[in-house]
């Protein structure tokens, strides 16, 4: 499950991800996570859980110090401000007021693709035009560099091959976390 939709962040190449777990489909659902949680800590991985209801638990997997340097970069540091993110305390800050802002919500706040790593103009368009306009449409819905993007979806496709088929052979995450997809293909 997390190999499949946090690849990217699990391989570096997006600052986190975002999974929905049902705790229908995993009975042990706590126990998976924190399992999970004290691996991939080895790897740099984090595992903030974001929502928790009686039907779904909404993980942000990422890597910590990625987050906080795409939360701090400049541009993207004044727009959470003018959202009222409290950018300069820190990482931590910053995902209780997303949370805050989840649990306020009836969808997705459309900030949270920031901590996806989305580039900003695709979050502002996306915010502009309600989701309607793109020009491509993939992990995100692009309104700004197609190109760049492209680039970007490719890439995420070929972690998600490189770590699910390292699953299907018989490896952990942490295992696949330690190698880079082009040495181990």
């Amino acid at each position: 499950m997390l190999a499949q939709h946090c690849a990217p962040a699990l391989t570096g190449l997006a600052p986190a991800n975002l999974v929905s777990l049902a705790p229908a489909e995993f009975p042990q659902l706590s126990t998976l996570v924190e399992g999970y949680r004290e691996q991939l800590a080895s790897a740099g991985v984090a595992l903030y859980p974001m929502c928790r209801c009686r039907r779904r638990l909404l993980l942000l997997v990422g890597r910590p110090q990625a987050l906080e340097r795409q939360l701090t970069r400049p541009y993207v540091a004044a727009f959470l401000a003018r959202l009222g993110y409290p950018v300069e305390k820190g990482l931590e800050a910053c995902l209780r007021h997303l949370r805050r802002n989840l649990r306020a919500s009836d969808g997705f706040p459309h900030e949270i693709g920031l901590f996806l790593g989305y580039p900003l103009a695709d979050v502002l368009g996306f915010c502009a035009l309600g989701g309607e306009c793109a020009k491509l449409c993939g992990y995100w819905k692009v309104y700004g560099d197609v190109d760049y993007a492209k680039a970007c979806f490719r890439r995420f496709d070929e972690s998600r091959a490189f770590l699910c088929r390292g699953l299907r052979e018989g490896r952990n995450l942490v295992q696949l976390l330690g190698l880079s997809p082009s040495r181990a293909a």
